[in-house]
């Protein structure tokens, strides 16, 4: 037996190939998972639908956009203050505010989102704020996720 067949022997005994096989398969990715809030019902399974990857990430951040003080309990500190923002007057500068707030909310509490950047455009004829967030997702650095929500005073 040859020195190379040798060695080959020996990883195969220690499992060394197993371990590099399963490094490198799709299993060793981390998975975002997340409810749907919408409490949609999964027809195969009859159990609320499951959101996973950038779907969870992006139900997560517009969750935290939409997030008031004390509405997350025993974490105050948790919120964006945009609703409080919708309620000045529409001017270009408090878009600048607007968007500023979900930059602080995002970037502390959201750590599976790398934020390139937040715009927010006031739209006078229909009373609201077009906000779009640009983030890559930790795992996913290659695709720029882009999220898009109409942001609008409601009485």
């Amino acid at each position: 037996m040859a020195l190379s067949d040798q060695k080959q022997a020996w990883r195969n005994l220690d499992g060394i190939d197993d371990a590099q096989g399963q490094n490198a398969s799709a299993r060793g990715v981390r998975v975002y998972t997340d409810l749907d809030l919408f409490f949609g019902q999964n027809n195969r399974t009859k159990d609320i639908n499951v959101l996973t990857d950038v779907q969870a990430v992006k139900r997560a951040v517009r969750n935290l956009i939409l997030l008031n003080v004390f509405e997350k309990p025993f974490h105050p500190e948790i919120s964006s203050g945009v609703r409080d923002t919708l309620f000045e007057n529409m001017t270009p500068v408090t878009a600048i505010i607007l968007s500023r707030h979900i930059e602080d909310v995002i970037r502390n509490f959201e750590p599976r989102v790398d934020l390139v950047g937040v715009y927010a455009f006031p739209n006078l004829d229909k009373n609201q704020y077009d906000v779009s967030i640009e983030f890559y997702i930790i795992n996913t650095p290659t695709e720029l996720v882009e999220l898009t929500l109409p942001l609008e005073r409601l009485r």
